[in-house]
């Protein structure tokens, strides 16, 4: 991996971005330099071998622009934490665009003949349902996303209601209505139903927050 800039202090990077905010484009190119290690450091989990690293970079470092050009701290968050995010878009909408063609010219590409002469494609042979892969990153990386929002955002009876309506950790793995639930807490059925809706809403907003 090639060797990048050291990171930024927290009082340079602000500094720095002050100085672009002002139209310093220099500025601006200090910000990109020391944070390209972000860039390999996230590029690391999408290099399956089959792409080139420095190729990678590039598309991560398009995002780490995109994150300094569009940063505003008024919003709570550090830049490394927002660029991160925006590498991770870039990165992903790549996959996505090769994945789409990837499987428009092998799907359907010939491979061999059957005993009639017949051409045989992948396509006519696979089966093992696809595998979306990126969709399947997606999915967890959310996964964590709402355990995490579940152990910070809700109260201990809110989280209770939740992991055993929806079978998740720390429950039996079975899904619980809202009538055993309010036997098992000794309160009404529509009482269970406030809480549940109440922190509902507070992982959606928890997520919202998250995504900003």
């Amino acid at each position: 991996m090639k060797s990048f800039p050291k990171p930024l202090s927290t009082k340079e990077e602000a500094d720095l971005l002050d100085e672009w905010r002002a139209g310093d484009k220099r500025a601006r190119e200090l910000l990109i330099e020391h944070n390209l290690r972000l860039v390999a450091h996230i590029v690391k989990k999408y290099n399956t071998g089959e792409r080139d690293s420095d190729d990678l970079i590039s598309i991560g470092t398009i995002g780490l622009i995109k994150a300094i050009d569009t940063f505003d701290e008024s919003k709570g968050s550090r830049l490394a934490t927002y660029a991160s995010r925006c590498i991770d878009n870039e990165l992903l909408m790549m996959l996505r665009s090769g994945r789409k063609q990837a499987r428009e010219v092998y799907l359907y590409e010939s491979i061999g003949s059957d005993k009639e002469g017949n051409e045989i494609s992948f396509l006519d042979i696979i089966e093992a349902p696809d595998i979306d892969i990126v969709s399947e990153m997606e999915y967890q990386e959310n996964v964590v996303i709402l355990y995490r929002l579940i152990g910070s955002v809700l109260n201990d009876r809110e989280r209770e209601i939740i992991r055993l309506r929806y079978g998740l950790a720390g429950s039996s793995g079975r899904e619980v209505t809202q009538r055993e639930l309010a036997g098992k807490l000794g309160i009404s059925r529509s009482y269970v139903s406030r809480i549940e809706k109440k922190a509902i809403k507070k992982l959606r907003d928890g997520y919202t927050e998250y995504q900003k």
